[in-house]
């Protein structure tokens, strides 16, 4: 994995160590941005390693802050899941990162470690159209159900919308 300007190289990072050693055939690399840790994995395997994230007593990362997802169109995979995860006994965090095409636009879920990661994936695939296998209600969450108009937080949607705006019975003020 390329390090990319500005950042460190995070591999000696124990919870990098740890992860690594699980699971090597899974991990693409480490880095450091002002001390923060970034693990960047295959996406096949995000269930698993966070399930030993959580599970691990000496790791314990029994919080998930947040998910998100980057989109980058000048990538092949051009979809990144993000993972914000915390131990609130041990006070250290983790940023974990997955990377999906755009004809492969499926991930895990990890509903079954984290339950609140229900709505933060509902929001993901909503907002982007990342789907996630397994969770238990993935629908809308910010739109509404018959929105048809594509992903708003997607590169290729435009600025000004998709001309709904125009619709619109707006109020006098």
């Amino acid at each position: 994995m390329k390090i990319p300007i500005g950042m460190e190289d995070g591999q000696d990072n124990l919870i990098a160590q740890k992860v690594k050693g699980a699971y090597p055939d899974c991990f693409i690399g480490a880095t450091l941005f002002r001390g923060d840790l970034s693990i960047h994995i295959e996406k096949s395997a995000i269930l698993p390693i966070c399930r030993f994230l959580h599970d691990d007593p000496e790791i314990d990362f029994d919080y998930l802050i947040h998910i998100t997802s980057v989109d980058n169109p000048s990538v092949a995979a051009r979809f990144e899941v993000v993972y914000e995860l915390f131990s609130i006994r041990k006070k250290h965090q983790v940023r974990m990162k997955a990377r999906l095409s755009e004809s492969d636009c499926e991930i895990d879920s990890v509903t079954s470690i984290w339950k609140g990661a229900e709505f933060l994936e509902r929001e993901v695939y909503d907002m982007m159209g990342i789907r996630f296998h397994g969770h238990p209600n993935l629908k809308r969450i910010l739109l509404p159900d018959e929105y048809c108009e594509g992903y708003p937080l997607r590169k290729d949607f435009p600025v000004e919308g998709r001309g709904w705006r125009d619709t619109f019975a707006f109020l006098d003020t």
